[in-house]
């Protein structure tokens, strides 16, 4: 088969061609049709989450049909549609595992990681951890659902009931995440990079009530904000936004410093929080509400070798929405 692979960290990815993975006891073989690229993804190639798996095929947000099936996978069969999100395994012993944490298990495994991902004509995985998909949505529209959109959708529960919802860099999880804010009947105030009116008018037309710079306040004080961007300037400044007893969610996994800020700005009882990977909870409660909103995804298609070009728009904020892999076959077809 063909993939793209990341041979070292920091450099472009490779297109190779690689035998085509065999599926173990308790694994399904899939034969992918798209796969979105994420700015995790990014962080992986760049070099800026330790210690992945090398040579590694990059990619989590994985959409494909079963072609085979190992020993004891009892949920699916062969041709069934499936998405394969980023928590690929889970020890289920662990403390977290035991409490209904399981997507902080102290051994985890993470597709496109630790384990290997989407960017390529097949993969295996764990049946346990892949999800059926809605009928509602082709396999484009269903790709960004399966990080971008359950990321945020993690991240809006952390928010808590929140009516006034500040969103921190507005792409493809922020875009995702706008859609089923607005369906709950919160009010969306949305913060780009300074001059990015493209991205502000894509808020706007996804009915956010303000958008603006990420440097400017506000209209009115903020239940709560998510901070999507990897940016820790933003900490401070979403701090400031929210109103007392407010809280701030970190969505991503990874961010630059977050800088020194005076105590006054976290005083009055606001909180900070990250959030961290998945549960299969949250993947079958957002894909049961998607379709019902029902969810649009912006998305830009790229050839499977179009992989770097993908990555390399993302990285410079040329993209809106969500880009998407899509191998040959899945063009012709």
């Amino acid at each position: 088969m063909r993939a793209m692979i990341l041979e070292a960290a920091g450099n472009p990815l490779v297109l190779r061609e690689v035998a085509v993975p065999q599926p173990g006891r308790g694994q399904v073989l899939v034969r992918l049709t798209a796969c979105a690229v994420c700015r995790t993804d990014l962080h992986v190639v760049d070099g800026e989450l330790p210690n992945p798996k090398l040579p590694l095929i990059p990619g989590h947000e994985i959409v494909g049909r079963i072609i085979a099936i190992g020993e004891g996978v009892g949920d699916f069969s062969t041709g069934d549609r499936i998405g394969i999100p980023w928590l690929g395994w889970t020890c289920g012993n662990c403390r977290f595992c035991r409490s209904d944490q399981e997507n902080l298990c102290d051994h985890a495994r993470f597709t496109g990681y630790t384990i290997d991902g989407g960017y390529a004509e097949f993969t295996v995985a764990d049946a346990r951890f892949c999800f059926p998909l809605p009928d509602a949505f082709d396999d484009v529209a269903c790709a960004p659902l399966l990080c971008a959109g359950l990321i945020g959708y993690r991240s809006l529960r952390k928010a808590g009931n929140a009516r006034r919802l500040g969103i921190y860099g507005f792409g493809a999880a922020a875009h995702i995440v706008t859609q089923v804010a607005r369906f709950e009947g919160r009010e969306i105030f949305a913060f780009t990079r300074r001059g990015d009116t493209a991205a502000q008018k894509f808020a706007r037309r996804l009915g956010a009530a303000w958008a603006g710079s990420s440097e400017d306040a506000p209209p009115e004080p903020l239940d709560a904000a998510i901070i999507f961007a990897p940016a820790g300037e933003l900490v401070p400044a979403a701090l400031r936004a929210v109103r007392k007893g407010g809280c701030v969610v970190c969505g991503g996994i990874h961010m630059s410093d977050i800088p020194s800020f005076p105590y006054r700005d976290l005083w009055e009882e606001r909180t900070l929080c990250s959030v961290a990977n998945l549960t299969r909870r949250d993947g079958m409660e957002f894909l049961e509400i998607a379709p019902r909103i029902p969810v649009q995804t912006e998305t830009v298609s790229f050839a499977l070798e179009q992989a770097n070009e993908a990555l390399d728009r993302l990285r410079s904020g040329q993209l809106t929405g969500a880009a998407v892999l899509l191998t040959n076959s899945a063009f012709i077809a």
